[in-house]
């Protein structure tokens, strides 16, 4: 499904999100505390096409490494134009190819809910980040106030499949994003089970009236 959805994905990820993707995962990158480590080794987990990992090197002052892992070989290829300085890895997000305490930091952009074990892709990503170093997740959530609540699973669960259908040709692709966000956690679950995961400090923000949300952490020390 992902390699094909992959020449559309950025496109329709615009469109979609009324362009507001690209803003909050700017917020997010800023959340990074990279410039802790500015020459520093960061994961871009779930990469994609590497929106993250352009928002990171756009940071004035950012001099470090990025490396992008996804499982989708033509996502990352999609990608590698815009972000000729990352480096792509082609890897599953249970199982890293990483040591231990590797990273800095990492980011992970709308891919928590694709994991096909949410809480072993957290104890990885705990695994391969260094004591102290932040974890920043994107994620979908749903508002919970009235009447945005009704207005917008009527654009998610109706509209956005419609949308995503007309531009990628992909008969399926669009529908599994509704139906993967409701299945996924409330942001209160989620982040607690990004704690139990190995986090501490762990906390997250809402955007948009509840439309989406930013988790934070820091892979606990001791």
């Amino acid at each position: 499904m992902f390699t094909a959805i992959a020449p559309t994905y950025d496109r329709l990820n615009r469109i979609i999100s009324l362009g507001l993707d690209q803003k909050w995962r700017r917020t997010a990158v800023r959340s990074l505390r990279w410039e802790q480590a500015p020459e520093g080794t960061y994961l871009d987990l779930c990469a994609g096409t590497l929106d993250f990992a352009v928002a990171l090197r756009a940071q004035p002052g950012f001099g470090g490494r990025i490396i992008g892992v996804d499982f989708v070989l033509p996502m990352l290829r999609a990608g590698a134009r815009k972000a000729a300085r990352a480096e792509p890895v082609v890897a599953d997000a249970l199982t890293l190819p990483f040591r231990a305490a590797a990273f800095d930091g990492a980011m992970l952009g709308w891919g928590a809910r694709n994991m096909a074990d949410l809480d072993a892709g957290l104890a990885e990503a705990a695994r391969v980040l260094a004591p102290g170093a932040r974890l920043v997740v994107l994620e979908m959530a749903t508002p919970t106030w009235q009447p945005l609540r009704g207005l917008y699973l009527t654009y998610f669960e109706r509209v956005l499949p419609a949308v995503g259908r007309l531009i990628s040709k992909h008969r399926s692709a669009y529908s599994w994003l509704p139906a993967s966000a409701r299945a996924f956690p409330e942001p209160a679950e989620f982040a607690r089970r990004i704690e139990a995961a190995g986090f501490e400090a762990v906390r997250y923000e809402l955007f948009a009236g509840g439309v989406t949300a930013l988790h934070l952490g820091s892979r606990r020390v001791a």
